[in-house]
């Protein structure tokens, strides 16, 4: 009978990494990849804020703007613009990225019911809309870990 010995240093490596469907994924990778969409969500409302206000002032419709409803949708679509810009650019299929889409607008969408019956402001909107963004992001790459997380 022959017994192998086993050093410490013979121990697999600890690593953050996992295998789903025989594919090796990465935490670090997974979490670059939401900061990455998140910066460029940021990014799609710095730059196309103005370009809306722009069409808007020069239609003569800038109250939409400043509309609680309207305005949350524009911000929401600046932010998924952007980001599915930097999605598809990372090779990411359009199913995913219309899922991450979805994340963008359904807080906001939810939010319009507390907002329409008065149990919220127009900045509460803004803040939770924003904040139920991120969770949302998270499921729709949680439901998708290969598409996020390769090593």
């Amino acid at each position: 009978m022959h017994i192998e010995a086993t050093t410490p240093s013979a121990a697999p490596a600890p690593t953050d990494a996992v295998t789903h469907n025989g594919h090796r994924l990465s935490a670090k990778k997974f979490a670059l990849h939401f900061a990455e969409m998140t910066v460029a969500m940021a990014v799609g409302m710095v730059v196309l804020h103005p370009v809306w206000m722009f069409v808007l002032d020069a239609l003569g419709a800038v109250a939409l703007m400043h509309n609680p409803y309207t305005g949350a949708l524009i911000m929401a679509t600046n932010m998924t613009v952007a980001m599915s810009a930097w999605m598809r650019f990372r090779g990411h299929r359009w199913q995913p990225i219309a899922e991450m889409g979805a994340a963008m607008y359904v807080p906001f969408l939810v939010l319009f019911v507390p907002l329409a019956l008065g149990l919220i402001d127009t900045s509460d909107l803004m803040l939770w809309g924003h904040l139920l963004m991120l969770p949302a992001m998270a499921v729709a790459m949680l439901l998708r870990p290969h598409e996020y997380a390769h090593c």
